[in-house]
């Protein structure tokens, strides 16, 4: 699936190129100047145009700080060149990031960052865009055979910039099918598995995406075969992405791709509207 990349492989040199650990430090030097100015995260973030939980996310080191938010920080924060000198090193790390990816992944890694739309069906967790860093973080704790923590902080990292796609303008057309049983399962105990139900409220409510639940009750299923992942690349070519065990599959056959794209439609016709879907999400916070 398109989400959960198989960590049982040996780490590519590029994997482990340093740049986890420039974010994590530049995160921190942005948190120390914005609170030598007497800013708030969300002071930061409206002086910035930015939101206050992406000021949250970049002083923690799990999003990318932009090079046009360095400049109007370093401005802001009187810092000096210190923020602005980190620019070219932020582009080339930029420029870098999709080679973190294990080689065999790459290649759906390039054409996500760049999608106009992406369409997903997920049955046992959460799809990676969605998750929280919490979440993300006891998912690959628990991967067998178990990963040292230096490769669960990159694969983190990883996973919470590829939510960049959902602050790209235009932003891409998304939407998203989980199994109720994913939903239900409280992976990483029980704030992590709130805080995710919550974190599915505000995507949900996005203008650009619409999140489908597909209920256990349901008595027919038109799809069996496992996850699958539909993405229209910026060249409007249509693809489709699967994964079992940890063994991705690119298909690019337009025959292939159109079968998976009806398989998708049946399934959104059967799973619970956007409000329906929102409202038991609601309901099981509600009974927690």
């Amino acid at each position: 699936m398109a989400d959960s990349e198989r960590d049982d492989r040996p780490e590519r040199p590029s994997e482990v190129d340093g740049t986890t650990h420039l974010f994590r430090a530049l995160g921190k030097q942005i948190k120390v100047l914005r609170e030598a100015a007497g800013l708030s995260q969300k002071e930061l973030g409206a002086a910035t145009h930015c939101g206050e939980a992406l000021i949250s996310a970049m002083e923690r080191g799990v999003r990318t700080p932009q090079p046009d938010f360095l400049e109007r920080a370093d401005e802001l924060l009187d810092a000096r060149g210190v923020l602005r000198a980190a620019v070219s090193d932020v582009r080339e790390a930029q420029a870098k990031a999709r080679t973190r990816h294990p080689e065999w992944y790459r290649s759906y890694a390039k054409l996500e960052a760049g999608a106009v739309e992406l369409h997903d069906y997920s049955n046992q967790v959460v799809h990676g865009l969605l998750q929280t860093e919490d979440y993300a973080r006891a998912i690959f704790s628990q991967r067998r055979p178990l990963l040292d923590e230096e490769t669960i902080a990159i694969r983190v990292v990883d996973r919470m910039a590829r939510q960049q796609l959902f602050e790209r303008w235009p932003a891409p057309t998304c939407s998203f099918i989980v199994e109720e049983a994913a939903l239900q399962r409280p992976i990483g105990g029980r704030a992590v598995h709130e805080a995710q139900l919550r974190r599915l409220l505000r995507v949900g409510q996005m203008r650009t995406v619409e999140l489908q639940v597909m209920p256990t009750d349901r008595e027919e299923h038109p799809n069996v075969d496992g996850v699958f992942t539909l993405l229209t690349a910026e060249t409007r070519q249509q693809v489709a992405y699967t994964e079992v065990q940890g063994y991705p599959r690119l298909i690019t056959d337009q025959e292939q791709v159109r079968l998976i794209t009806a398989r998708y439609g049946i399934l959104r016709s059967q799973a619970l509207n956007a409000r329906e879907s929102l409202a038991l999400i609601e309901k099981m916070l509600g009974e927690r």
